[in-house]
């Protein structure tokens, strides 16, 4: 099963990836992810790309495409995939489709204020990245009910960068919505609604 989940950041892509991931048992590919991770080594793409994510912008295509080629190639995604972030542009989708043949495109929609009200109060953890927020709060606050690290706000989920972050999707990967839902492969999903149930929808479109 190969999917991709679309959405502006905020509509709990991650959250929904990690439970199809379980009911599945396909990797999940977050290309947030491994930027961030490559951020944390201090890596030269690393540099590169905290500069840009900082400022609310994208990351270039070529750049992401490169990374994304690179982790469908690996064993683990013999048998199907879950991307998350991934494609965010038209080129990017062609680039893609050269890659491989998608089974569908989820899409989790939600209003820019509950998205702002949700990404601004989010927290994650230094040591684990396990993520709090308005849903999930932390028993102790400051601190990671798993490992006991110190949370923090990323720099982009600061609400100045929320708001520039919103205005890119809308017109870089907002496209990408006409161009699956005439592939025939797109499934919205109201992505205000709870985990729960965001969750059994997103399962009852992978059908």
């Amino acid at each position: 099963m190969k999917i991709i989940l679309l959405g502006p950041p905020g509509t709990r892509k991650g959250t929904q990836a990690e439970r199809i991931v379980k009911k599945y048992g396909i990797p999940h590919i977050s290309t947030g992810d491994m930027f961030r991770e490559a951020i944390a080594k201090g890596t030269e793409l690393g540099r590169m790309a905290k500069g840009i994510l900082d400022q609310g912008k994208f990351v270039p295509d070529k750049i992401t495409i490169g990374l994304v080629k690179e982790r469908l190639s690996k064993p683990d995604c013999k048998k199907g995939f879950i991307l998350d972030g991934f494609p965010r542009t038209i080129p990017q989708a062609e680039a893609l489709d050269k890659m491989i043949k998608l089974d569908k495109a989820v899409l989790l929609e939600s209003s820019d204020d509950i998205i702002i009200k949700r990404l601004s109060s989010r927290r994650q953890c230094r040591k684990c990245n396990a993520i709090y927020g308005i849903d999930m709060p932390p028993k102790k606050k400051g601190v990671c009910d798993k490992c006991g690290g110190q949370l923090y706000q990323r720099d982009d989920d600061r609400e100045e960068v929320i708001r520039k972050r919103l205005e890119t999707y809308n017109k870089q990967t907002a496209p990408l919505i006409e161009c699956y839902k005439k592939k025939g492969i797109l499934a919205k999903i109201n992505g205000q609604q709870t985990i729960e149930k965001i969750f059994e929808d997103v399962v009852e479109a992978l059908i």
